[in-house]
């Protein structure tokens, strides 16, 4: 059980609490004992590994750079390298959605003024961070894939920023498809799913605890049949789709208070939230845009 989250994700803590520590232990195998250690012995690794395209900042950024991919792995090493690879292989590979995070690119302030993807400002009851992404908002003639997935990113780097926990808990996400076109369908190729899913899956130091697809009609259907035939079983299991008519249950796990007006509950509306995680991304353009120098 997650300990009491009163405070708001811009509110700082930096260290766990007794009911954090003990989650960590029996969940991701974590100690103190065991977390210097392990971050101490990927550090060697990484010195000693001529292939990796990365250089840890030899700061506290670095050691928890190290410590969410720890955690992702529940302290396996080997599986931690072999993450660590896969997702700075993705960033050399996929500059379009790692690289030039500068939140004053006109393109991505019209996303960011969209709301297309938007962060509560307080965890569930879980202690998860939970994210709301806009599938079918943008206009497809007009926003790139890869520029979603780069605000995706900046949102959830800042929210880990001030809200660490989460690299413990992990994070819900509320996908909404309602009126899809054809156009958005066509953006959705193979390889574009491919990475996506390989990305969150295999990759980035994030723990996706429940993927939620929501106001879902059928027209959606061949293009989550993609996304299962790349994700592996336990994430399938992680994948729950709703119809608009069968939302009731989706957000149980949300307090009312933080839950957008929109879906029913009474905290900040959509509109809120955008312009208070934009004016957060915009606050930290040199903060976001600092670890593209450690990636060659």
């Amino acid at each position: 059980m997650a300990s009491n989250y009163s405070d708001s994700v811009v509110h700082t803590r930096q260290e766990l609490t007794s009911d954090d520590k003990k989650y960590a232990a029996v969940h991701l195998n974590e100690t103190d004992k065991i977390k210097k250690n392990a971050i101490a012995e990927i550090k060697c690794w990484i010195e000693e590994c001529d292939d990796l395209r990365i250089q840890i900042n030899k700061n506290d950024r670095g050691d928890f750079l190290i410590l969410r991919f720890l955690r992702v792995c529940k302290f396996n090493l080997e599986k931690t390298k072999i993450r660590m690879q896969n997702y700075y292989k993705q960033r050399f590979c996929l500059p379009e959605w790692y690289m030039n995070k500068n939140p004053f690119r006109p393109e991505l302030q019209e996303l960011l003024d969209l709301g297309i993807i938007l962060p509560l400002r307080k965890p569930d009851n879980h202690g998860r961070l939970v994210m709301i992404i806009y599938g079918t908002r943008h206009d497809p003639k007009k926003h790139k894939i890869a520029d979603i997935a780069k605000i995706a990113v900046m949102m959830i780097e800042i929210a880990i920023k001030n809200y660490t926990t989460v690299s413990v808990y992990g994070c819900s996400l509320f996908l909404d498809v309602a009126n899809p076109t054809v156009q958005h369908a066509l953006q959705m190729r193979p390889q574009v799913i491919m990475n996506l899913v390989h990305g969150w899956q295999s990759s980035y130091p994030l723990r996706i605890q429940s993927i939620n697809i929501i106001n879902v009609n059928k027209y959606i259907d061949i293009i989550l049949r993609m996304f299962r035939s790349f994700m592996i079983e336990k994430m399938k299991n992680r994948l729950h789709v709703y119809s608009q008519s069968a939302m009731q249950d989706c957000f149980k796990d949300i307090p009312a208070n933080i839950l957008p007006v929109e879906f029913g509950g009474t905290g900040d509306t959509l509109q809120e939230l955008a312009g208070y995680w934009k004016k957060l991304l915009e606050e930290n353009r040199d903060w976001l845009m600092d670890d593209e120098k450690n990636c060659y």
